[in-house]
């Protein structure tokens, strides 16, 4: 799936979406993202030396993980992320990389999921994590700003 696909599931829009096209094969969710090399995040993350930040590709992994729960993805569902754990950055992914991903759910509880994923340039591991994120109310959480 791609461009609206990818906006039916997630709720990203311009430079937050960080995703070109994903799709699922059996338990997992692969994604893919090319680092343009002009993007919000880069700008800065280094100057002479453009990384993208490890924060950035948490986030990738998590949307990719998100296209696992289409069926779920209801109106009025958002997926939130809860936590990161045992992240481990291997090396950098710089602007030109074509970043792909492999991550699945290893189990949920409740509006809860606890998922873990790879990402790689070609056949380099670049990032590793466990992470978990709620399938949310977005009323319930618009409510609470009140």
């Amino acid at each position: 799936m791609k461009g609206n696909e990818l906006m039916e599931i997630l709720p990203h829009r311009r430079s937050m979406l960080l995703l070109d096209e994903a799709y699922r094969e059996d338990e997992y969710a692969h994604g893919i993202y090319t680092v343009k090399g002009d993007e919000f995040f880069l700008d800065g993350h280094f100057p002479g030396f453009p990384i993208v930040p490890g924060v950035i590709l948490c986030e990738i992994l998590a949307q990719s993980t998100a296209i696992l729960l289409k069926d779920k993805m209801q109106e009025g569902k958002v997926c939130l992320y809860t936590g990161l754990d045992k992240v481990r950055f291997k090396s950098p992914v710089l602007p030109g990389d074509r970043f792909e991903t492999k991550c699945r759910i290893v189990r949920s509880k409740g509006i809860f999921y606890f998922a873990e994923g790879e990402g790689y340039v070609g056949e380099e591991l670049k990032i590793k994590a466990e992470y978990s994120f709620a399938l949310a109310d977005k009323s319930a959480l618009c409510s609470q700003k009140s």
